[in-house]
Parts: structure tokens; C-alpha cells; sequence
């Protein structure tokens, strides 16, 4: 989010609480942006609670939704983005390990107490500063803990999404969890079931792709978290491998360096990419065979594809970001021939749709084992090579420019074409009379085809 946004969006949101303010309405901003002002973090949005309903919020502001009104919850329009005016509520029971069965009017101290850790259930008055707590969550943010508001049990009971937020949260802002905090996660760990598999995915990839993704998936493990969202990831702990490939250790010590060296080099990872880093040698355990001194994994990434597809499946991810995992994993392992490959398929290889984030996956795999940046060196160079060339896969020379040579169309024409694009591809063809040499030395025309210009027998 740019400056001059975040400071408009800042603007926007104290406006709601002095509109409110002034009409009568006790109102605060809440969650998350206090939370993040009192850590120097520039909030990415405001939550404001109020003593107002939504019909008494309304009539103040220009443009408003409801979202949400059984729950008491009204959109302010701001510029461009909404800022969520929420009425004071307690909750009744969550029957379904997720929502509340009802909701009360309450008064702010009440309405906080129901949130889920102390240090998202701070109040701030914008207009002068003043920080409402009633939990203790600046103390816990000045000792670096994550601690659940009241009884832990309780808050993870109402809400199973709380298991793999708890999990984020600490991540996130490099904290230790609560001793009695930590043992109800990790009695309650199963409970992660309840939840829609489109949440428990999205708070996964948060984890990924966040400042900690190594601690994230320890804590998942440690947590039994690991066990219900992902079990086939766990089984890379303790899956040896052969220290003269891999003198990191096994593929999970494997798998979170790669996450490391992931989050500490790469600007922009995305979901492929992360889950790529996650599964792409989860094929190992199955595939592991011990050849002399040494463990070998034929046919991992095959295998790895198989169970990717299960994985992903199970977390719904969105198809086109499958698809660009299945690539990533189906074809990690060539770079290991990169060296041997003709230039012609090799050139093939780098120019393939997703190549950048592929050759990325293979910068991180090799930096989380032997270091050796050598294939990688090699693929740039040769990326470079072909930005400098136009076109680098374009023919020079089309199927009608065969046909008026003597060759008669069908799919023999197909095979010269494609033979031409290696040609052009290795280096040693560059121009249009070089093609049609080219062809002529390596293709002859079809027998029984009149020459090119030729008048057919009457």
C-alpha cells in the first residue's frame, strides 16, 4: 500500500469515529490496527466498534453496506476501500466450531472479551490517543507473547480458525505462545477439520509466504496442526538422504532452508511458488531406495505430482495454481541434464511457459543443499543469450514456403518446420536464404511433386 493511500485510509477512518463520536456513539478503532500502531506497523486497514446499531450508524456517512446483519455489522464507503463499523455484541455458543448461534448488544469492555487474543482485543480512541485494555494485550505485546483472551479452550472451542491464526500471529510478529495457550492448541489441533478447507489453506499460504515460513511449519508440526491439513508433508521428517547431495540433512531440514532462503531472497513469492517449496519432494519417503552407501529417489517427482494433486486437492487450491505446481514438481529434476542438453533442448526448456519461477525453485533447491549455483548460472546466461535474438522460435520459413520448394503439405511438413525452429534454436541457422538451404541439405523434396512453378500434364 502506497503513502499517500495508507494516510488517506488513516484519515478516513478517524472521520468515522468523530462522526459517530458526535452523534452521541461511544466508538473506537479496534483488532488489529491497534495492534499494529502500537508496534510501528502501518495498519493495511481499519475495524471501528461502536455502541451504535447499524440503523443508527448509517444515516451519518454518505455510503454504506450491510454486511453482516445479524452480527451487527456495517461498510463504510472511503475513497476507494470500506472500513467495517461493528456494533458492541457478546456471543452465545458456536454450535458448528466456527460461528456464534447469536449475538447480544454489549458494551465495549464485553465486546472485546470475546475476541481471540489479547493482543487483537485493544481499543484506541484516534482522536487522542487513548488505549483502551481490558485483557492485558500491551503487556503481552511488550513481552512478545501470544496469549487467547479468558480461557484458551474456550476461545479455540468457539472458533477452529483460531488453531492456525494462533500459529500466524506468532509467526508474524516473532512471538512465544502461552504456555496455557499452547497446551489448548495442541489438545485441540483435530478440531482444525471443522474448518472450510478455503480458510485453512489461505492461513497456510499467509504462513508461507510471511517473515517466519520455517518457524510456521515447526510450530504446524510441533502443534499436531501438520497432521489434519497436510500428514503426506510431515512424512519428509526423517527421510534421509545422502549427505554428498545433500549435507543439509533430511528432506524436511531440506524443505524448511528452501523456505528460508525463500522468504530472506526472493521479492515477491507467490502461491505456486510456495507450495512448490513445500511439496516438491514429497514424493521422496515412497520413492527412497537404498543403492550402496547411498539413498537414491528414481521417479520422486512422479510420485511427488501424485500426491501434490491429493494435497491441493484437500486444501482446495485454485486450479491454475495447481497446475503451476504440478510443473514445478514434474520437472525439477531436469536441470540435472541442463549440462548435457543439446542448445536446441535446452532453449526449449528456459522458454517454456513459467520457466522464471521454476528456475527460481531450482536457485532455492540448490542453495538448501550443496550451494552449487553452477546450472543456474548456466540457465541465465542462456535466457540473456535469447533476449538479445528475435525472433528466438518463430520459422523462418512457413509451410507455404516448403510447398512452392517442392514439398507437399501434410504432417511431414510439421517435421521439417520443427527441425527448423532446433536449427535456429542451436545457433546455426539465422537468416532466410541460411533456412532454405538449411532444409534443402537435410530434407529432400517429396518424390512424384512437380518442381516449384511447374504446369501439371493435361
Amino acid at each position: 500500500m502506497g503513502e499517500e493511500v495508507s494516510l488517506q485510509m488513516r484519515s478516513a477512518a478517524v472521520d468515522v469515529v468523530r462522526r459517530l463520536r458526535a452523534a452521541g456513539f461511544e466508538s473506537y478503532w479496534v483488532g488489529g490496527c491497534v495492534r499494529d500502531l502500537l508496534l510501528g506497523i502501518e495498519p493495511l486497514d481499519y475495524d471501528v466498534a461502536t455502541s451504535a446499531t447499524p440503523e443508527q450508524a448509517a444515516p451519518l456517512f454518505e455510503s454504506t453496506r450491510e454486511v453482516g446483519r445479524a452480527f451487527g455489522v456495517l461498510q463504510v464507503r472511503c475513497a476507494d476501500s470500506w472500513i467495517e463499523v461493528a456494533t458492541f455484541r457478546s456471543e452465545g455458543g458456536y454450535s458448528d466450531g466456527r460461528h456464534p448461534d447469536s449475538v447480544h448488544p454489549a458494551d465495549a469492555r464485553t465486546d472485546v472479551l470475546r475476541r481471540d487474543f489479547t493482543i487483537n482485543a485493544l481499543l484506541m480512541n484516534p482522536l487522542d490517543g487513548q488505549v483502551l485494555d481490558y485483557v492485558g494485550g500491551r503487556r503481552d505485546l511488550e513481552q512478545r507473547q501470544l496469549r487467547a483472551v479468558g480461557d484458551p479452550a474456550q476461545r479455540f472451542q468457539e472458533d477452529a480458525l483460531r488453531l492456525l491464526r494462533a500459529v500466524r500471529f506468532t509467526c508474524r510478529f516473532d512471538l512465544e505462545i502461552e504456555p496455557a495457550t499452547r497446551q489448548a492448541l495442541v489438545a485441540q489441533a483435530h478440531r482444525i477439520r471443522l474448518v472450510a478447507a478455503e480458510r485453512a489453506r489461505d492461513e497456510l499460504l499467509a504462513m508461507l509466504l510471511g517473515p517466519r515460513p520455517r518457524r510456521a511449519l515447526t510450530l504446524l508440526l510441533d502443534s499436531g496442526l501438520l497432521d489434519h491439513i497436510a500428514p503426506e508433508v510431515k512424512r519428509l521428517r526423517g527421510c534421509e538422504q545422502s549427505p554428498r547431495h545433500h549435507p543439509e540433512g533430511d528432506v524436511w531440514e531440506h524443505t524448511l532452508q528452501m523456505l528460508e532462503h525463500m522468504q530472506a531472497s526472493v521479492a515477491q513469492p507467490d502461491a505456486a511458488l510456495a507450495l512448490g517449496v513445500l511439496l516438491h519432494d514429497v514424493g521422496k519417503p515412497d520413492a527412497r531406495q537404498r543403492v550402496g552407501d547411498q539413498w537414491v529417489f528414481h521417479g520422486h517427482e512422479k510420485r511427488g505430482q501424485e500426491i501434490a494433486e491429493t494435497v491441493m486437492q484437500r486444501l482446495r487450491v485454485p486450479n491454475k495454481t495447481q497446475s503451476a505446481v504440478q510443473m514445478l514438481i514434474g520437472q525439477h529434476m531436469r536441470f540435472i541434464s541442463v549440462r548435457e542438453m543439446r542448445r536446441s533442448t535446452l532453449r526449449r526448456f528456459i522458454l517454456q511457459e513459467g520457466f522464471d519461477r521454476l528456475l527460481e525453485l531450482h536457485r532455492l533447491d540448490a542453495l538448501s543443499s550443496r550451494g552449487d549455483l553452477t546450472t543456474w548460472e548456466a540457465c541465465r546466461r542462456e535466457l540473456e543469450s535469447v533476449a538479445q535474438e528475435e525472433p528466438p522460435v518463430r520459422p523462418l520459413l512457413s509451410g507455404d514456403d516448403l510447398i512452392e520448394r517442392g514439398y507437399r503439405a501434410g504432417p511431414r511438413l510439421g517435421v521439417i518446420l520443427r527441425a527448423l525452429v532446433d536449427a535456429q534454436l542451436e545457433g546455426s541457422v539465422r537468416d532466410r536464404e541460411r533456412a532454405i538451404a538449411w532444409v534443402r541439405e537435410h530434407f529432400a523434396p517429396d518424390p512424384d511433386e512437380p518442381p516449384a512453378g511447374a504446369t501439371p500434364a493435361a
